[in-house]
């Protein structure tokens, strides 16, 4: 069973690498250009990559990567043998 979950693992993982990096990294660059920075155009600019805006994904985007983080949490947390029966 933990190989199974390892292997889903992964797959998840893999899939969501550049969407999650890029919602982290756009995350930032908006606190750092809106508040730091004081560039409105440019933090206008970096919200709308971080909700996928511009693609016009941005009522699905989030949904999608909320779904691939629960994935991630409950294979992850399956693999660290928390919720294993005692024999």
């Amino acid at each position: 069973m933990t190989r199974t979950f390892r292997r889903y693992h992964r797959q998840i993982a893999i899939a969501l690498c550049l969407p999650l990096f890029l919602t982290v990294l756009t995350g930032m660059g908006f606190t750092v250009t809106h508040e730091w920075l004081h560039q409105d155009e440019l933090s206008e600019f970096i919200l709308g990559l971080h909700t996928l805006e511009i693609l016009h994904l941005d009522g699905i985007y989030p949904i999608l990567n909320g779904l691939g983080l629960i994935g991630l949490l409950i294979t992850g947390l399956s693999m660290t043998g928390l919720f294993r029966t005692r024999a």
